[in-house]
Formats: structure tokens, sequence, C-alpha cells
């Protein structure tokens, strides 16, 4: 295989993932492109590269941009706007983990803590609802505290245990 067939191998694989992770296959398809770049790229040069139109591509990179995984550059003598993406791949996870949790999270805690705190009538219903939704409440809570704790750490002894015991 060579350069090109290992990109475009990298860039559709790492699109059609996207999708599993929620995001949308041209989001994920841009990202990839900026990740695997020497140098920051214009909104034409991803256009170019992926097929994909200035609106789909503008949408795109403004979404990656709000979640802080793409960054505008500013090239000396140039009055196009470049793009860049985090390389460091742990960084690139501790964004993507502190978004995740902010945007989808943090909302189910919210909507667990008001259903789970709703006035106990006395009936069973009510009280299985206030049970399974208190249960779920704490164990959502914990694993994005957890969560937290990992993706706040630098590369330690026990980032590097847990992503073994992932592994």
């Amino acid at each position: 295989m060579n350069y090109s067939e290992a990109k475009n191998k990298f860039i559709s694989t790492w699109g059609s993932l996207g999708t599993l992770w929620g995001i949308n296959k041209a989001m994920a398809q841009i990202q990839a492109l900026l990740f695997i770049s020497i140098k920051p790229l214009s909104m034409e040069d991803i256009m170019k590269e992926l097929k994909i139109s200035r609106g789909n591509t503008s949408m795109n990179l403004r979404q990656l941009m709000d979640w802080g995984i793409v960054t505008k550059v500013l090239v000396s003598g140039e009055r196009k706007e470049y793009f860049t993406t985090e390389k460091d791949v742990q960084e690139l996870a501790r964004i993507i983990a502190k978004e995740r949790s902010r945007r989808e999270i943090r909302p189910v805690i919210k909507v667990l803590d008001d259903v789970s705190s709703i006035t106990d009538d006395g009936t069973k219903q009510t009280q299985e609802l206030i049970k399974q939704t208190k249960a779920l409440h704490e164990l959502t809570e914990d694993l994005d505290s957890l969560m937290h704790k990992l993706v706040n750490q630098k590369q330690n002894w026990l980032t590097k245990s847990v992503f073994k015991l992932l592994k």
C-alpha cells in the first residue's frame, strides 16, 4: 500500500468510526485529514482533498472548533484561513472526553437528579422510579467523576495503569 492509499484508508475509516461516536462522517474525516497533515490546511485544501462542499466544510470546521479540537492558524502573507488539529493523541482524548461530558453526560445527570428527586407519594411505581433513577444517577456521577480525574491527569503512572487495564 502506498502513501495515498494508506491516507485515504485512514481518513475513510476515521470517518466511519466517527458516526459510531456520534459525529458525522465529514467532521471526522476533516479532523483525520488535519491530524495527519504536516502543515495547516485551508478550507479550499480540505474541500479539494475530501471532495466536500464549502458549506459542509465550513459547518464542520466550526463544530470542530467549538469542540476545541481544531484551531485557526495564521499563515504569514496569506489571506486565507488555515486550520490545524491537536496532534498529541492523549491531549486529543482529554479534550474529547471533557467536551462529551459537558455536552452529553452532565445534562443526563441533571435529568436523573430531577427525576430521582420527585415527591414520594408512597406508590410502588414512584418508589421504584426513585430507587432506579437514584442508582443510575449515582453511577453516572461516579463514572463522570472518574473520567474527569483521568483526563485531568497528565500522563503518569495512574493513567498508564488504567489504559493498560482497558487494553
